[in-house]
């Protein structure tokens, strides 16, 4: 009898990693039973044909906010103390004490942090999340879909949910063995570690030593290695398009070479329009010197905010936008999910663009995946003021310390550099490219295209 495997989406985030991408039809390949345990909006029976059962419950004990914020503050607090870093309380997002409701929301989590600030502090407060989460609707609800469907184990597509705390303990009271995959690159010393299961899955031999030293409750052999099903598109032929399909798909200009600018979220870039409007104005010098260039503008999927319009209606004659092919359908950032087609057009914008500039975006692994070059803007923008978060400390974040040199990406420290940067790229005078595969391995794993397979190997060894 097929092994019974639940694939949990408590989220949107691992769509695009375990839905959208051959990891199903990898698990059936090896002869698993495969069931969505979908915590969504987005139905993947109705969307995609999959077996799925859904969570109609979706209730969090009112505290748990409270209590999460908390958690990670006194993480971060723990690893400044540990380590003797100033960047950890660079992670912490400012207490809002705007009306009196933020503020008392903000008092009380101020006060949870006094009370649990310290290593055994720590421990009791996951421990009390626990006992909240346990005395919701929503676990009773999991456990008797649990016990209906008697899975054989639980794999969790992001250790960095509340939604998924009650589900996952549901399946742990059950003694369903639960796994967990860390999402993102960054996301362990960020203090996103929010579920406690019995195994992970890591991207990296470096995500491994992490994990490992920021959560001394996980041992060792409860982490697995097996990289990430994010970049295996690029190692796709069947989503290649000739350049001349893809120019003429989306009306580009066949005599123009063109230069990827990949936007950021507002968070991490606020003032990321500047940027843009500094790429246009090189690529116009670069022009009037015999080059022929345009830009292709693919936006951040979670940005909704108009900020890029005026740069973008002022250079139209260079900027051609290409927006991601992902869908609203919620109001949370979350609730906006990738399409299987999105994979096609960001395979052929690497391929068919001569380098990518952005802020500091792991993008710099999918263009170094087709051997293409990045720049990153590490300079300040002159509309940078006082409230405004400056883009320089993104590079200072723990993340960027895995970088084997700082050839790793084409860094451009002052806005006068970007077209000479730009011009040596072209010319095929300087890259990152070896240097970036070098950082790609340290971050994704030596093979970034058989994570998939992996993942169903480790699987199959824990039931």
């Amino acid at each position: 009898m097929n092994k019974k495997v639940f694939i949990f989406f408590p989220d949107g985030v691992g769509l695009r990693n375990f839905a959208f991408t051959d990891f199903k039809k990898n698990g059936e390949q090896m002869g698993f039973d495969i069931t969505y345990w979908n915590n969504t909006v987005f139905s993947l029976k109705d969307n995609l044909g999959f077996k799925e059962v859904k969570i109609e419950d979706h209730t969090a004990h009112p505290l748990l906010p409270f209590y999460s914020r908390a958690r990670k503050r006194v993480e971060l607090n723990i690893s400044r103390d540990k380590f003797n870093d100033a960047v950890y309380p660079t992670y912490k997002f400012p207490f809002n004490y705007s009306g009196t409701k933020n503020s008392l929301k903000s008092l009380y989590t101020q006060a949870l942090i006094g009370l649990y600030n310290s290593e055994k502090g720590l421990v009791k407060l996951r421990h009390k999340i626990n006992i909240l989460e346990r005395s919701t609707s929503k676990y009773s609800y999991c456990k008797a879909q649990l016990e209906k469907h008697k899975p054989d184990v639980v794999f969790c597509t992001t250790q960095r949910a509340t939604q998924s705390i009650s589900a996952l303990l549901a399946a742990k009271d059950l003694g369903i063995p639960t796994v967990a995959f860390v999402y993102s690159w960054d996301n362990v010393p960020k203090a996103m570690q929010v579920v406690e299961t019995d195994y992970y899955c890591v991207w990296s031999d470096l995500m491994k030593e992490e994990l490992l030293k920021y959560y001394p409750f996980v041992k060792e052999k409860q982490v697995f290695v097996t990289g990430t099903p994010q970049f295996e598109p690029h190692f796709d032929p069947r989503l290649k398009q000739t350049k001349a399909e893809f120019f003429n798909q989306y009306g580009l200009d066949p005599n123009k070479k063109y230069i990827c600018y990949s936007g950021d979220d507002e968070t991490t870039s606020p003032l990321d329009q500047y940027y843009l409007e500094d790429l246009a104005h090189a690529v116009r010098r670069l022009n009037d010197k015999g080059y022929n260039l345009g830009v292709i503008y693919r936006k951040c999927p979670v940005d909704f905010t108009t900020r890029y319009d005026d740069v973008i209606e002022a250079n139209k004659d260079i900027i051609h936008v290409l927006d991601p092919l992902w869908k609203q359908v919620g109001e949370q950032w979350n609730q906006v999910l990738p399409t299987p087609e999105d994979f096609k057009m960001l395979y052929n914008v690497c391929e068919h663009s001569e380098l990518v500039t952005n802020v500091c975006s792991s993008t710099v692994f999918d263009f170094v995946a087709h051997n293409k070059p990045c720049i990153y803007y590490n300079y300040e923008q002159p509309q940078l003021k006082k409230g405004i978060r400056d883009i320089g400390q993104n590079y200072k974040y723990v993340h960027f310390r895995s970088m084997p040199s700082d050839c790793a990406a084409v860094f451009c420290r002052d806005k006068t550099e970007l077209e000479g940067l730009v011009k040596q790229i072209l010319d095929g005078e300087l890259s990152n490219v070896e240097e970036g595969k070098q950082w790609f391995k340290i971050v994704a794993g030596e093979n970034p295209n058989g994570a998939s397979e992996k993942i169903w190997k480790t699987i199959k060894n824990i039931i």
